[in-house]
């Protein structure tokens, strides 16, 4: 029997598509940083895209590790932009220079977003192991601004960066970036490793997310996104969303480099491989899905007036520190 999701959606709406797991830096929050897998060529890969584009899945958004890493980036995402798929991808920035944005824009990529920690350089360069990262990250937005490319930024919160995201929003502004994410710390690969040093506590993301709240609220010139569904708990709160909850396995699906499919790259258990396995029984039958699909309220969750509507919190981060989905997410300070 399909569950509520189902009803709504007949494949998810993204598709977050890790190529390959290879990338130059070694940051110190990378879910991803210690794992591998064997790589698609490309024709494996234009049957995926055709996949997707059967199931009429809209977006593609490519990470990874480094998508640009990937010689035939450009050569898989025209493709899938004549098979009208949108899409999209997330870089460090290191390697986008003015040819390669040149590249970017002429492969049909509606959108590039660069990750950018921390509005100082060397806090910044600290924080992705990687010394001069952060001025090629912002000349990589420069560039892609020139090529005529949407860009977006992320950052991901922690304990350097949460008392300053005001600067982050400058820095934005400062090289014409359309809309900043604002993302929560998820506690997988060397994040759990460095969650005692990089983390907040539940009362800091509390008083982060009130104060940046507040400033979205206020903004007019720039979109400020989050994807944390402990938000939802705050008193007074009321943006909609499509889902409530954890988005992933719901609106979105991760994918490996060997076409292995998970619920998001935070959760690393395989729900199926999009070319061995029928896709719609992975939709609608997959029992990992259905378990993230339907979480049931345990602990501090049990009786508490706001699990309708965050069920939870992030499901990631209660799998990675916990090994159940049910648990609550750790992050919460109800």
């Amino acid at each position: 029997m399909a569950d509520a999701i189902t009803d709504l959606f007949s494949a998810p709406l993204t598709f977050n598509w890790t190529l390959s797991f290879r990338c130059n830096f070694s940051c110190s929050h990378c879910y991803s940083r210690e794992e591998q897998a064997e790589e698609l060529g490309t024709s494996d890969i234009r049957r995926i895209v055709d996949i997707l584009a059967e199931k009429q899945v809209p977006f593609i958004n490519f990470g990874g590790g480094e998508p640009l890493i990937r010689e035939d980036l450009f050569e898989i995402a025209e493709y899938a932009t004549e098979k009208g798929l949108n899409v999209s991808m997330n870089s460090n920035g290191w390697l986008i220079d003015g040819e390669a944005s040149e590249r970017i824009q002429r492969s049909g990529f509606r959108s590039v977003g660069i990750s950018l920690d921390s509005a100082e350089a060397a806090l910044h360069d600290d924080f992705r192991n990687m010394p001069g990262s952060f001025e090629r990250g912002v000349a990589g937005l420069d560039h892609l601004r020139r090529a005529g490319v949407r860009t977006t930024m992320s950052s991901v919160i922690s304990r350097i960066n949460y008392r300053h995201f005001h600067d982050l929003l400058d820095l934005a502004r400062e090289h014409g970036v359309n809309q900043v994410y604002l993302h929560n710390f998820k506690c997988s690969g060397r994040g759990f490793k460095n969650r005692e040093d990089l983390d907040l506590s539940p009362e800091e993301w509390k008083a982060f997310y009130v104060e940046a709240l507040e400033v979205k609220k206020q903004t007019t010139d720039l979109l400020i996104s989050f994807d944390d569904p402990v938000i939802s708990s705050l008193p007074g709160y009321d943006e909609k969303s499509l889902v409530n909850g954890s988005s992933c396995g719901k609106l979105s699906l991760n994918m490996r480099p060997n076409g292995d499919i998970t619920p998001c790259g935070f959760i690393p258990l395989v729900v199926g491989n999009i070319l061995k396995d029928d896709f719609d029984a992975i939709w609608y039958d997959s029992p990992i899905l259905k378990g993230m699909r339907n979480k049931e309220a345990t602990g501090k969750c049990a009786g508490c007036g706001a699990f309708e509507k965050c069920l939870g919190g992030c499901t990631a981060r209660s799998f990675a520190t916990t090994g159940d989905f049910n648990q609550p997410d750790p992050h919460c300070w109800k």
